[in-house]
């Protein structure tokens, strides 16, 4: 894990004026480490709100303790070690795991209710593929690459492990670092950090087996997908449950966290968007027009939507996000994340006016 000589001067630049007690020069110069920061927060918690908490938190705990640093390793690695720390330490006074409704749950009876959210339950979050950007986070080297080590399914496997073994494992097979780097972020031996890592791999193994996801390694998106999200919004927006299920395939799952109901099956998934997300032909109450509208996005690297519902304002008000998993041109995996304050960490408006 090396850093450019000419972010090597930049650096030191900013560390001398840091040392000296300025603020602004500190700032400048943890801010270039933000975005990849923030990956790396993310994937040991897999909740984007917690990983932006924890950055901030690294970033205080790195200010303070500025006089510590001694600049035997680079200034970056000491501060993903103050970033590991900070996120076991949060992980040691909670629930340490995050997982999906359908990865974690018996699937649910699409005829009953569905569930409301259980304070003993948390689940992953979806992350934005823009933060990915920074070409710092990219390492070739590595088991896995940058975007396949946010995927759904991998951070999904990720969760099972312990907290220590996860950080290890990401150090070491995402993030490139050497079993001596590993062992001084974690402050343990050698032989420690290797054991934890041999222990996580045979784990992470039985749960995950590769990417097999379309249109999962790049922003590019071929004309089979766009054929696919353009009849998914279509379908969306104008209630055709029909259309759904077209894109369907057959043991497809649809999942809402925070609720930890999800349905597995175009049989079950039918009956549930018809009498819920598509009820009333998905119409505003009282009103001919259209209670849904997506935007196009990417989360965890793969194709998303923002979704937005209609209110009494005759506005369309961020409701959430849709993440997408596309295996042979069909849908396997619709996962819509209920939370408004989504779409505008992806860039996106809080609301939509009518168009």
């Amino acid at each position: 894990m090396s850093d450019s000589p000419d972010r090597k001067s930049e650096e030191t630049q900013h560390l001398d004026a840091a040392r000296n007690g300025d603020a602004g020069q500190f700032s400048e110069l943890t801010e270039l480490y933000r975005r990849e920061l923030q990956v790396h927060c993310y994937r040991i918690l897999g909740s984007i709100h917690e990983a932006e908490d924890l950055v901030q938190e690294t970033f205080l705990r790195a200010w303070k303790r500025l006089a510590t640093y001694e600049g035997r390793a680079p200034f970056r690695a000491w501060l993903y070690k103050i970033a590991t720390n900070a996120c076991l330490d949060l992980l040691d006074q909670k629930r340490s795991r995050r997982f999906l409704p359908n990865t974690n749950l018996p699937r649910s009876d699409p005829h009953t209710g569905i569930s409301p959210p259980t304070p003993e339950m948390t689940w992953l979050e979806p992350f934005p593929d823009e933060w990915l950007i920074d070409p710092s986070a990219i390492n070739p080297e590595a088991r896995y690459t940058a975007s396949e080590g946010i995927s759904l399914s991998f951070l999904t496997a990720l969760q099972v492990l312990p907290p220590r073994q996860r950080a290890v494992l990401i150090l070491r097979d995402v993030l490139d670092f050497s079993a001596s780097e590993t062992a001084e972020v974690l402050e343990i031996t050698v032989s420690s950090a290797n054991s934890a890592l041999h222990r996580a791999r045979t784990t992470l193994a039985e749960r995950y087996h590769g990417r097999t996801p379309e249109a999962s390694t790049t922003s590019l998106i071929d004309q089979r997908t766009q054929w696919l999200l353009d009849h998914f919004v279509q379908a969306w927006e104008t209630a055709d449950v029909d259309g759904l299920v077209a894109l369907l395939k057959a043991d497809a799952a649809f999942a809402m966290p925070p609720s930890p109901s999800w349905y597995q099956g175009r049989a079950a998934i039918r009956v549930f968007v018809a009498a819920t997300v598509f009820a009333d032909e998905g119409m505003f109450p009282g009103k001919a027009v259209q209670r849904w509208r997506l935007l196009l996005t990417r989360a965890n690297g793969s194709p998303a939507f923002a979704i937005y519902q209609r209110d009494k304002k005759n506005e369309y008000q961020a409701f959430g996000l849709i993440a997408l998993t596309i295996v042979e041109d069909k849908l396997t995996q619709i996962i819509s994340f209920i939370d408004p304050s989504l779409p505008p960490r992806f860039y996106l408006p809080p609301t939509l006016k009518i168009r």
